[in-house]
């Protein structure tokens, strides 16, 4: 089965001011998009056509499988945002990460002291290890959690396309508009 470029969970415009449509255009519409589509041509002729792109992501190798974890990385960010977002977790996840970090500002200064000390391309990822407990990720290029043991919960970009036209090379100030539309909801309803 090919994969698809997912369509975003929301309008191109709905996460401004924080992160632009133009950003977005670029971001989903460019780049994510030409992931999807090498990734179909890398498909072709691997023996893993009819995996879903979670099990390409997992069996593939080189420039197939970072293609792929490309499309699935890209796909589950998406998720991770919503115009309604922003604020702390309460709940479970809020209790998680108080227990592991001493508070939700913790958290957060740990979460962005990985994302701005991470050199170059990749992402951070609040993670649920499988003890359950939480744990913050950095990866370098196209590297996912998916391949690992861990469940990811949330995933912040911190390649330069997903913020240069609205923050030129300012990955803090990124982070601080990423805060204001991380969708806690989504994240709580992947908890194991």
């Amino acid at each position: 089965m090919p994969i698809e470029l997912p369509a975003l969970p929301y309008a191109r415009a709905a996460l401004e001011p924080h992160i632009s449509a133009a950003t977005l255009d670029l971001h989903h519409g460019g780049h994510h998009r030409g992931y999807v589509d090498e990734a179909n041509r890398l498909l072709e002729g691997s023996g893993l056509e009819g995996l879903a792109l979670e099990d390409v992501v997992r069996r593939a190798r080189g420039r197939l499988a970072e293609q792929a974890a490309q499309a699935w990385n890209h796909g589950f960010y998406w998720t991770c945002l919503s115009p309604r977002g922003g604020g702390e977790p309460g709940g479970r996840l809020g209790e998680l990460l108080a227990r592991q970090y001493g508070d939700f500002a913790r958290f957060r200064d740990e979460f962005n002291r990985m994302a701005l000390g991470l050199f170059g391309s990749g992402w951070v990822w609040l993670v649920q290890r499988p003890d359950g407990s939480p744990g913050i990720v950095a990866t370098r290029g196209a590297a996912t959690p998916l391949t690992g043991a861990d469940t990811p919960l949330l995933a912040c970009d911190a390649w330069e396309h997903a913020y240069y036209l609205d923050r030129q090379n300012a990955r803090g100030d990124y982070l601080e508009a990423f805060w204001k539309v991380v969708d806690w909801e989504a994240v709580v309803r992947r908890l194991r």
